[in-house]
């Protein structure tokens, strides 16, 4: 049954997207923060015993660390993720949170500061990590303990603390070789020659693009609907040869091959005297009916398909 379509334009307002990890990586990814934060923890305090007693406890863990948990245990493989993004975007955003501090001591937009300069230096020195900014933001907002520290906040907490968390991510996604961190000593190998055609027809369609998703089984930190727009560019490029079906029949499912909001998925009512009644049931105009004629149905439709669960479709074999 499709859910409505105003739940669906609500969902799409609100940015929820579809997610098709398994439960399974779900439960890892929350098993490695959990021990990436307590990694943080143990080696911060073996390493500065001394900041573990008092009014100071609070230094041994930036609370930006828990977000760089989220993507180094849960989007593994993303950008944001890999270590010179960790390394650079902390450190980088340390060093001019602590020089904000010191030059603009007291004023309101001093934080504001801190945390736009760090976000323009993440970019230039392409180390964009989001939880950077969190850390310039600390530097200047920490309190009288934390300013004490001046530079050296860069080696302690933050520098310690990016070292233990990016050993226990290693560690812990080598474990599961599916989750490539970092991504450059993980990839994901294709299967071998010998279980390929040796040619092979470019007709990456909606309906490929997520069973590619299902199989990938991870978080993948761009939204689907961008993703599947930079597809479809690419494959109006390297499409080729375009097939049709060769009959248009009664009470079967067609969908048009095309990805993202251009995708459509019609039922036909009826199909006779060269015309083709027709109600679309997902994608571009979802809930419409129409009639056009047989040979310009022939012409919009790429393939038969059949429907599996909610919103979810597969070619007809």
């Amino acid at each position: 049954m499709n859910p409505h379509p105003a739940l669906t334009e609500l969902r799409l307002l609100l940015g929820i997207e579809r997610n098709t990890t398994r439960h399974s990586e779900k439960w890892i990814s929350g098993l490695g923060a959990l021990l990436g934060i307590l990694a943080v923890y143990a080696i911060t305090h073996a390493a500065f015993p001394q900041l573990g007693a008092g009014s100071v406890t609070g230094l041994l863990m930036v609370t930006s660390m828990g977000a760089s948990a989220v993507l180094l245990f849960a989007v593994p493989q993303g950008a944001l993720s890999q270590p010179w993004a960790v390394i650079g975007g902390h450190l980088v955003s340390a060093f001019i949170g602590v020089s904000c501090q010191k030059l603009f001591p007291g004023h309101a937009w001093t934080a504001a500061l801190a945390v736009g300069l760090s976000v323009l230096a993440m970019h230039y020195l392409r180390c964009i990590h989001p939880p950077g900014g969190a850390t310039a933001l600390a530097a200047v907002i920490g309190g009288a303990d934390l300013h004490a520290l001046g530079y050296l906040y860069l080696l302690t907490p933050v520098l310690i603390n990016v070292v233990a968390i990016l050993s226990m991510a290693i560690a812990f996604n080598a474990l599961f070789p599916w989750r490539r961190y970092p991504a450059h000593l993980h990839k994901r190998r294709a299967e071998a020659d010998a279980t390929r055609p040796a040619m092979r027809q470019f007709e990456l369609t909606q309906e490929d693009f997520a069973a590619a998703m299902e199989q990938l089984n991870s978080y993948v930190d761009i939204t689907t609907d961008n993703l599947i727009e930079l597809i479809e560019l690419a494959k109006q490029h390297a499409e080729k040869n375009i097939t049709h079906p060769d009959q248009i029949i009664a009470e079967r499912f067609y969908s048009n091959g095309k990805l993202g909001k251009l995708w459509s998925v019609r039922q036909v009512d009826t199909a006779g005297d060269g015309r083709v009644h027709y109600r679309v049931l997902a994608g571009e105009h979802d809930g419409q009916s129409g009639v056009c004629g047989q040979d310009e149905f022939r012409q919009w439709a790429r393939f038969e398909v059949v429907p599996q669960g909610t919103g979810r479709w597969l070619k007809a074999s």
